[in-house]
């Protein structure tokens, strides 16, 4: 049976880590990381995210601000908003909270963000710094899973790593980490030849497809890593339970099969989902660093 890798464990700590480093900030150079968070109407998942985020922000010392807006919101007004954001300079770092309602282009207004605050890491200049190896703001969730492997496998140099999946979220970002820790690697995605057979030659496994339980237990190398980085929600196992409306969280890796066969697994939930938020706390506090040229500060998370 394959080790169970605890993102929510791995999280709680790096949080913890985060914390103390904007204590000490605030002590020795008077810097406190601030984060700003827009929301566009009232989507129910974006305001539980939203608040997760403004709470574990508060909880590790930052300055958080949380701009809640009315779905009739104009671009223009919105635009206004990241420009004001842009110049504040208490505001390290601004997350504008994806889905937008219809009538705002999302892709204008991720490039209007300072990308030296885009701690989401997909304003079209941090993805470029990515590509040619240049710092910059990474994505979080790919950051977090390069942190989980690196915390089970020490050195990944001449892994083969297939990446399951191409979006500029995710997979690509995810593929350009693991060049960069010296991986070979593919990515992959639903539509490559004979899939199953090229995921079997992988070392390590990201599936970030977005279908729920795609990968299969038989399309994994015994003893590969595997990070399953989807949350799907779909109905209860149990039929009466299913037939009520309820449902349950699974990945894009049918996790029973796989764990099974793998050397250790990511579980959903509990895996990378919890990363997330605590690689936005760290690019929140990259971001304050080097906006006072205290890079150094940042070697403990390197």
């Amino acid at each position: 049976m394959a080790h169970i890798i605890d993102g929510k464990a791995f999280a709680a700590a790096l949080r913890e880590r985060i914390g103390a480093k904007v204590a000490d900030l605030i002590t020795r150079h008077g810097l406190k990381p601030g984060l700003a968070v827009v929301l566009v109407g009232e989507d129910p998942a974006s305001q539980v995210y939203v608040r997760n985020k403004g709470e574990q922000t508060h909880a590790a010392g930052m300055h958080s601000v949380t701009h809640r807006l009315e779905a009739s919101t104009t671009q223009e007004d919105l635009l206004a908003l990241v420009h004001s954001l842009n110049a504040d300079p208490a505001i390290h770092g601004i997350l504008v909270q994806l889905p937008l309602p219809a009538h705002i282009d999302s892709n204008a207004v991720l490039a209007a963000i300072d990308p030296n605050k885009d701690v989401d890491g997909f304003h079209v200049v941090n993805a470029g710094r990515l590509a040619v190896g240049l710092p910059g703001m990474v994505p979080c969730t790919p950051l977090g899973c390069l942190m989980l492997l690196k915390d089970h496998l020490g050195s990944l140099t001449g892994k083969h790593a297939v990446v399951v999946g191409r979006s500029n979220i995710v997979g690509k970002p995810m593929a350009q980490l693991l060049l960069q820790a010296d991986c070979t690697v593919t990515i992959a995605h639903s539509r490559t030849a004979d899939l199953p057979a090229l995921c079997r030659t992988a070392d390590i496994l990201v599936a970030a497809v977005g279908r729920p339980e795609m990968v299969k237990g038989d399309w994994v190398k015994p003893g590969a890593v595997v990070i399953d980085v989807g949350i799907n929600r779909v109905p209860a196992r149990d039929p009466e339970a299913a037939a009520a409306g309820k449902t349950r969280l699974v990945g894009d890796v049918a996790y029973d099969e796989a764990a099974a066969v793998a050397g250790a697994i990511t579980p959903v939930p509990g895996g990378v989902g919890p990363m997330t938020i605590a690689v936005l706390l760290l690019n929140t506090l990259t971001a304050a660093c080097r906006s006072r040229g205290l890079e150094a500060e940042l070697a403990e998370f390197a």
